[in-house]
């Protein structure tokens, strides 16, 4: 009986399936690129606001402290958004006039918030509490970047499960002195290893890695 297929046949057939696999990899590897990417995560992407208030501004050059806007920060899940009286405590004297700044002095006036875009914004299904993490010396540009340095407010990290479970299961590497949460000028030591394993210790934090520590 004559062959139905020429011999390439086989070759052919493996070539083909060899295609498949590679092609099948290929998109697996370009979601998990994308998956991680700040086109995803919106990683380092400026966010317009109603005013574009700059944090390199009032942290950096005028040295305002993390707390006098985000005052809920040390006692509540949420750091809180300032209202506009905060504002006001400084911008009814200085540039009282500026046009740039009327939709906050017309935000006063009315007695209305300004209506900022979120710029962290966690999935409904993540719990995160701000005082537990700053009582447990993890300072503010650990998650948020040198904000002093911001001109415009971005997400400096991922926000994904991975980078959360990296701290939670290396607190060592990241954890500084109480003293320094709000410092945004602290640089870790050389010996952050040894010091964040002190911290560790003395702060009793606890490793916390099961779906349920964020997952409520």
């Amino acid at each position: 009986m004559p062959q139905i297929f020429r011999r390439s046949s086989n070759a052919v057939a493996r070539l083909s399936i060899l295609a498949v696999v590679l092609l099948v990899g290929a998109g697996l590897t370009l979601l998990w690129v994308l998956q991680r990417s700040g086109w995803y995560t919106d990683q380092r992407v400026a966010r317009e606001q109603p005013i574009q208030f700059s944090h390199e501004r009032h942290v950096g050059g005028n040295g305002i402290d993390c707390r006098y806007c985000h005052t809920s920060v040390e006692e509540s899940s949420s750091a809180g958004i300032p209202p506009v009286k905060t504002c006001m405590n400084c911008h009814s004297e200085v540039f009282a006039q500026s046009q740039y700044l009327k939709p906050v002095r017309d935000a006063f006036e009315s007695n209305r918030a300004i209506k900022w875009n979120r710029v962290h914004d966690l999935p409904d299904f993540v719990h995160f509490d701000h005082s537990i993490h700053v009582s447990k010396g993890v300072g503010c540009t650990t998650c948020h970047g040198q904000v002093d340095r911001m001109p415009l407010m971005w997400q400096e990290q991922s926000l994904q499960m991975e980078w959360c479970l990296n701290c939670h299961r290396n607190p060592d590497r990241y954890v500084r002195p109480r003293s320094a949460v709000f410092s945004v000028n602290y640089q870790a030591p050389p010996d952050q290893l040894e010091l964040g394993a002190r911290l560790v210790a003395d702060y009793e934090i606890q490793k916390l890695t099961s779906c349920s520590t964020c997952h409520q």
